[in-house]
């Protein structure tokens, strides 16, 4: 009963044989050949060398003993016998008679098929329909064992090229039965049930195509979705069908039915068959339909497939209807669509309102796009917004940008930006500007200095090379001795901070300090030599200067110049 029983036994059979045969050579070789000896020992030879071979056969025996409802031992077994018509078709019979549908391991339904393409191969074709037929009656596990039965009888007589015998198998497979039961109603035997199995009307209706008339295609067409079995791809192939032979209203139905019956996400590929079609049938001849069936297809519709949706309404406002709905469209589009897809969206809305209403009805669309992006996208569309403006000759707006943009864009890691901006300073700026830019960058560096999120990240970046992460510093301890460390960490980015502030009485002449005057204009001297020396006079000095004091000379004014005011 079990494979372990049968190789011990097995084992020692063949053990047994072996150690015969060596004794009958060992004792012919002794005694000199004689003929029957030899003949003697060929049977022993015949007999261990067909043990040996039976081996396969004999241990798929006892796994069928173990399970005799086991589809693939029996598929096994039929292998076996390769070579052997009689004994496969006696496998075949057993196989079917013995496995239960309800008890089997496997695909039942597969040992008929089996069957009945083994007569085919032979060319025995009627015997091959009578086994499907006998198929056909077996009551199967599940609804779709049953219907590949159907479907591979049709396919044979395919092959054979009778078609009309296929279509009548088809049809018969579909026919209501005199009992209706529900798909899956286990208790009703498989035959009541296989008339709402798709697989059966997949294969008629391709059949109907190729083979059938237009009315008996449609007829299966619309049985589909009365029956309500249908799958998006049905609606998609019942529409094209109907496209072909140039019935476009009854195709645009069609689709309508499907809509009626999926919801989202299943839905998507209609309505997107649906309105390229119609774009394609119609173009603006029937303008408010179409934009009737944007809003419907709009309607609930899930941000994952909203842009396609969207580009091909604005696509259709663009070239059959208004500018201005179409800008309204492609701006619903990026609040509709998914936060990874705003910024392509916004790209593609700023594109074509520049080409439709110039570059300057852009301003407002960057100014949103930069609300309501991420902090690395606003940053990039910062970036263009002030390129554009530059390009108009709007300096001013495009420092406003870079400002403001500068509050998002940490210096340690977005060099990019600060450096953009630092060029256009030098094109267009002059030194007040300069540093102006320098006092924001360190205005900015010390926020994000002092902001605890970053100094953790910084933190982790620093330790999790040399010993992972904070808490592994010190195992064992509580979470507030990763806190401590968050703290001294601060402190030495606090340190660095100031000790990057540029110091009084350094030699940095650009950058506002509390040096008085005086130090300044020392400075400047130490700076450069060859400047030339202006003293500077605030009035402060003592009348005791007097050699330093430039003098002045005197002339007399003509008295022409100040006529009669002049007194005498």
């Amino acid at each position: 009963m079990t494979v372990r029983d049968f190789t011990q036994v097995f084992d020692s059979y063949a053990q047994f044989e072996e150690s015969m045969i060596a004794a009958k050579m060992e004792t012919t070789s002794e005694m000199g050949r004689e003929e029957e000896d030899d003949v003697d020992l060929e049977l022993r030879l015949a007999r261990f060398e067909q043990l040996i071979t039976r081996r396969p056969l004999l241990l798929n025996s006892v796994l069928l003993r173990q399970n005799p409802h086991n589809v693939h031992e029996w598929h096994k077994r039929v292998k076996l016998y390769e070579g052997k018509p009689r004994e496969i078709i006696n496998t075949y019979t057993e196989a079917v008679q013995t496995v239960d549908p309800f008890k089997a391991t496997g695909k039942t339904h597969t040992l008929w098929v089996s069957f009945a393409k083994f007569y085919e191969t032979n060319g025995q074709i009627e015997d091959a329909r009578i086994i499907f037929e006998k198929a056909t009656k077996v009551n199967y596990k599940q609804v779709d064992e049953l219907a590949s039965v159907w479907c591979e009888y049709g396919e044979m007589e395919l092959r054979h090229e009778n078609y009309d015998q296929a279509l009548r198998i088809l049809r018969k497979a579909t026919a209501i039965p005199a009992k209706k039961a529900e798909y899956f109603d286990s208790s009703e035997p498989v035959q009541h049930r296989v008339y709402k199995s798709l697989k059966v009307w997949s294969m008629l209706a391709d059949l109907e195509e190729s083979l059938g008339t237009f009315k008996s295609t449609k007829a299966v067409y619309d049985r589909i979705l009365d029956l309500r079995i249908a799958t998006p791809q049905i609606i998609i192939n019942y529409g094209l069908f109907l496209e072909e032979h140039s019935y476009f209203e009854e195709s645009f139905k069609a689709y309508e039915r499907g809509i009626s019956l999926f919801k989202w996400p299943n839905v998507y590929d209609i309505w997107n068959t649906y309105l390229t079609k119609f774009i394609d049938r119609y173009g603006g001849k029937k303008l408010e339909r179409a934009r009737d069936l944007f809003e419907q297809a709009l309607d609930g519709c899930p941000q994952k497939y909203a842009k396609t949706i969207y580009l091909l309404y604005a696509k259709l406002e663009e070239e059959y209807g208004l500018a201005r709905h179409a800008m309204a469209v492609y701006e619903r589009a990026t609040q509709a669509v998914l936060p990874s897809e705003q910024y392509d969206m916004f790209n593609i809305y700023i594109k074509r309102a520049a080409e439709i209403y110039g570059v300057t009805h852009t301003r407002s669309i960057y100014e949103k796009a930069i609300e309501v992006l991420s902090d690395e996208h606003a940053r990039e569309m910062c970036l263009r917004f002030a390129d554009m403006e530059c390009k108009l000759g709007e300096i001013d707006r495009a420092r406003a940008i870079y400002s403001y943009c500068s509050q998002i864009s940490d210096p340690r890691t977005t060099a990019n930006f600060w450096q953009t901006w630092k060029e256009f300073e030098i094109r267009h700026g002059n030194e007040d500007t300069i540093r102006e830019m320098l006092r924001i960058k360190r205005s900015v560096q010390a926020t994000y200095n002092t902001q605890v999120n970053f100094m953790a990240s910084q933190m982790l970046k620093v330790y999790s090379n040399a010993t992972g992460t904070v808490s592994d510093l010190a195992p064992g301890q509580s979470g507030m001795d990763d806190m401590k460390l968050l703290e001294q960490r601060a402190e030495q980015l606090a340190a660095e901070a100031e000790r990057d502030q540029p110091r009084a009485k350094e030699k940095i002449l650009f950058v506002r300090s509390d040096a008085s005057r005086s130090e300044l204009a020392e400075l400047s001297k130490q700076a450069n030599p060859d400047e030339i020396d202006i003293d500077l006079d605030d009035g402060d000095e003592s009348e005791d200067n007097e050699p330093d004091e430039v003098q002045l000379e005197q002339k007399s004014v003509p008295s022409a110049v100040f006529g009669g005011l002049k007194d005498d």
